[in-house]
């Protein structure tokens, strides 16, 4: 299949991306596009690694805690010397990726001084040998970020043009240039010198397929070179699709170390295969050797040579980690979907993926790939008794099924043939502490013979999903139920002041589920005039919700007094009631009939003021103590004028927060928000300011809007 037009504009990501290798040392390279909705980093290019080993790195979603994320949330260069071995690389206590082979990564955000502060194009991550000096050089962030804004170029004047880069559904594969090609007499000569050498040699591409095996190497592994060539070492010889021997090759690739190993062939003879890793591939010396004295086990390079490899090493395991690891970091239940579906359909090359709950007597769909929905809805809350689809049957039996074609299926389920789409089906039950959870399906649009091993490893996947899926249907739960008790704490629907037009957001904190102190209020005092009112308990617990209750009620209990003696009364009441907690507090009163605004603040964040001629201030209001530290404390007030057509911002912390950012400076990047989002209606108007300042998808901070139009 040719590249796709898209995909060869991707081509022009390469100069920089091969001379950034070549200025670094890196072997590999991988550059991630961030997709529109600002979501999901995709891979987009590759190079150094078989994509087919990178699968669980395709699809990033940016609120996971993997290095190339981070770097595009926080904006910052990540480094990870992942040191291997079924070990978690860590970073000041942030567990980032569990990987079985040692490497080091360096990630960038793509971007340059050009870009708007709130531009995120993508990332790019450079790997390097596990030999790598801990932590990088000078020279390697310099060109690290070198690259990055060449990238950055490339990106911006694309989409100014029209035409932006966007990535292929498979990422597109880089190939290092050979610094020269051989003549063919020099090529038949270096054929014929490793002809007449007298061990076997075979050359592997980063594919895995053999592309040079001479006629020692063939006899050795007792086929002959026509059958090696060109396809991968276990299709002509079956007992290479040893585990050990793909653990070995990921090791290679990834930590570019020579390693030795030694097994039996199905003869009883011992072979001894020596691994060197290049940048195109792997070289592999094969030689006789004699069989281990009973309890020995020789080493070649700290690297066991191991007779009879466990069912969990090689590519188990590292599907084990991957997917464990990625379903640590997984919370409520859509996390777990989207994770299980972009580490399963990659690393076993399916088309399809149906997780269901089973709820109440029946399963019901939480989430899906590669499915119809017409399909989905025949498929959705289908009963589990009597158990009428396989999904059902695996559940109500607890064991998995699997069906290689329509006709294996449809031997079993007769009546399914109306609704089928795929053509292979993979039935896991979810289980976990004895109860049922539910049931995964992984599907192929073609026929699908699932081997032995792919069975197992899929079983003991199953196990690891069920207890994601059991933590986050919980997560979800106890997380609605807060939402729920939130809501209840804030006003269910604004008033219409006479003079004024208002809108409200309030955005709960993603990380944990414990409810927040944020609230704001919006108080009709009388025809003309208005009271307006947002805070912040601190903590994030239900003792703040509590508080957050109290402070709300003595608010529009003082109502109507001065702003500062509102604020006043309230710190008394605080202060007497001694919670332990403080709170911030921005109280305004408006006057209709001279178009006033007397504001106090307690420690709270100042307002902005968008003035009707499009300007936008930062209000210079004196921010007194927090509320609940002293009891004698007062709160200045500041009177500006808010003629029709102005615009008040009230907001809580959380929405301009940037980490290594100054407060003040957050603050007047919203202005340059404000002013730029010009005169949208006010719904409108408070989901630019929320878009526009906030793309993170995790925050742990809840977030309260308020905005006040004046009319006439």
């Amino acid at each position: 299949m040719g590249v796709s037009q898209r995909g060869s504009r991707l081509s022009s990501l390469e100069p920089p991306v091969v001379e950034a290798l070549d200025r670094t040392g890196a072997y590999g390279a991988l550059v991630y596009l961030l997709e529109p909705d600002a979501s999901l980093l995709r891979l987009a290019l590759i190079s150094g690694v078989p994509p087919g080993l990178a699968w669980q790195w395709t699809r990033v979603r940016l609120s996971s805690r993997l290095p190339v994320a981070e770097a595009a949330r926080e904006r910052r260069l990540v480094w990870r010397d992942v040191r291997g071995r079924g070990e978690i690389a860590a970073d000041e206590g942030q567990a980032a990726m569990a990987m079985p082979y040692a490497f080091a990564l360096g990630s960038a955000p793509i971007g340059d001084a050009l870009d708007a502060p709130d531009t995120r194009w993508g990332v790019v991550t450079l790997l390097w040998p596990a030999s790598h000096p801990k932590g990088p050089s000078d020279v390697e962030v310099t060109e690290l970020h070198r690259l990055c804004r060449r990238l950055a170029g490339l990106l911006r004047r694309a989409q100014e043009e029209g035409e932006p880069y966007l990535p292929e559904d498979r990422p597109r594969v880089l190939f290092r240039p050979r610094p020269r090609t051989p003549g063919p007499d020099e090529a038949l000569a270096a054929s014929d010198l490793v002809e007449g050498l007298p061990d076997g040699w075979c050359a592997v591409n980063l594919s895995g397929v053999v592309a040079y095996a001479n006629s020692r190497a063939a006899e050795l592994l007792g086929t002959d070179v026509e059958s090696l060539l060109g396809r991968l070492p276990a299709e002509s010889v079956p007992w290479l699709g040893d585990p050990l021997i793909e653990d070995r090759y990921r090791t290679a690739i990834f930590s570019r170390e020579s390693l030795s190993f030694s097994m039996a062939k199905p003869s009883k003879e011992w072979l001894t295969f020596h691994v060197y890793p290049g940048p195109r591939g792997i070289t592999i010396q094969i030689s006789p050797a004699r069989a281990p004295a009973p309890g020995e086990r020789a080493r070649r390079r700290g690297l066991p040579s191991t007779p009879a490899p466990a069912p969990a090493e090689g590519g188990a395991l590292y599907q084990l980690l991957q997917l464990g690891t990625a379903l640590t970091q997984a919370v409520g239940v859509k996390d777990v979907v989207e994770t299980v579906a972009d580490q399963l359909m990659s690393a076993f090359d399916a088309q399809g993926l149906i997780i269901f709950l089973a709820e109440g007597g029946r399963l019901r769909s939480v989430g899906y790939r590669g499915f119809e929905p017409e399909v989905m809805e025949r498929y959705d809350n289908a009963p589990l008794h009597p158990p009428p689809s396989p999904a059902a049957r695996s559940l109500v039996d607890r064991e998995p099924a699997f069906y290689g074609s329509r006709e294996e299926l449809f031997r079993d389920y007769p009546r399914m043939r109306p609704s089928v789409q795929m053509r292979a089906w993979g039935f896991l039950p979810l289980i976990t502490s004895g109860r049922s959870v539910g049931c995964l399906v992984l599907a192929y649009d073609r026929d699908h013979q699932f081997t032995s091993e792919e069975r197992a490893v899929l079983t003991s996947l199953s196990s690891l999903i069920s207890q994601a899926m059991d933590r986050a249907r919980l997560y979800d739960t106890k997380h609605q139920l807060v939402l729920s008790l939130q809501a209840g704490l804030l006003p269910h629907r604004l008033p219409e002041p006479p003079g004024l037009t208002v809108a409200a957001r309030y955005l709960p904190a993603t990380e944990g589920i414990e409810i927040g102190g944020d609230f704001y209020d919006v108080i009709p005092l009388d025809d003309h005039n208005t009271a307006v009112a947002i805070g912040d308990v601190q903590g994030h617990n239900v003792k703040a919700a509590a508080l957050m209750g109290q402070v709300r009620t003595a608010v529009h209990a003082a109502a109507g007094e001065a702003p500062g003696e509102v604020l006043s009364r309230t710190n008394r009441l605080l202060t007497d009631l001694d919670p332990g907690l403080f709170t911030s507090c921005l109280y305004a009163h408006y006057d209709r009939s001279n178009h006033q605004l007397r504001l106090a603040s307690a420690g709270h964040p100042p307002p902005l003021l968008r003035h009707p001629n499009g300007r936008a201030d930062l209000l210079p209001v004196p921010p007194g103590l927090l509320l609940g530290i002293d009891r004698v404390a007062e709160y200045p007030e500041t009177e500006v004028s808010l003629p029709p057509g102005s615009v008040l911002v009230m907001y809580t912390d959380g929405l301009i927060e940037t980490p290594g950012e100054d407060l003040e400076d957050s603050a007047l990047r919203l202005a340059g928000h404000l002013v730029r989002a010009g005169d949208q209606r006010m719904d409108v108007l408070a989901d630019t300011l929320l878009h526009g300042t906030h793309h993170a998808e995790t925050r742990d901070d809840d977030i309260a809007l308020l905005l006040l139009r004046t009319v006439s």
